[in-house]
């Protein structure tokens, strides 16, 4: 083979490599923002509807005649109910978390935002236990108020039902991820050996 041809040839594969490794970079980034999105599945059903369910009991009652938009907002019904703390966090982390990071990650399918309502969901299923003990413990001066709504109760069942399912989702798809960031891994220590023996003459 002459000079010519061998290095006409050279770069013929030089060029295949360069546009190969194109190609690898754009694979690369469309796996990486794959990586980043969630899939919930069927799970989607049932988590549409229990936050459908926590939207409802908002409008139900917390305790005595204090609806869960009572909490929320701090109204007059509330103030003559005495809710307390744990009451409130339970349903602001409902309302923040469990209603608006869940229907975010149900409509944008991110991971970060469903693991935001994991977490807010998670925080909010140990306040709705805490209310609902809250509510059936006297106060101060052993002031026994009106005890748990079925609003509280049903936002906690759920609110814990949300968090389950919430985190069998992200589960699955950090499961995938890393699978698929010790491939990538394993790929990019590959291609590094190769480049080195080919600067080196090995090969």
């Amino acid at each position: 083979m002459s000079s010519v041809e061998h290095s006409s040839n050279s770069s013929g594969s030089r060029s295949i490599e360069g546009d190969f490794d194109q190609f690898r970079d754009e694979l690369d980034a469309v796996e990486r923002r794959i990586a980043g999105e969630i899939d919930p599945g069927v799970r989607a059903m049932v988590v549409a509807g229990a936050v459908f369910v926590l939207l409802f009991s908002l409008v139900l009652s917390h305790t005595g005649s204090a609806r869960g938009f009572d909490v929320l907002l701090g109204t007059d019904a509330a103030r003559i109910e005495h809710i307390g703390l744990p009451s409130r966090l339970f349903v602001w982390f409902t309302a923040v978390f469990g209603i608006g990071f869940s229907l975010l990650a149900l409509m944008t399918r991110r991971w970060v935002l469903a693991w935001l309502a994991v977490a807010g969901s998670a925080l909010a299923s140990f306040f709705g236990v805490l209310s609902i003990w809250h509510r059936q413990t006297p106060g101060l001066d052993n002031y026994v108020g009106a005890g748990p709504g079925v609003g509280l109760l049903i936002g906690t069942i759920a609110i814990v039902v949300l968090t389950f399912h919430w985190v069998r989702v992200v589960w699955s798809r950090t499961a995938v991820q890393l699978a698929a960031e010790e491939q990538r891994r394993n790929a990019a220590a590959t291609a590094e050996e190769r480049d080195r023996k080919r600067l080196s003459g090995d090969e």
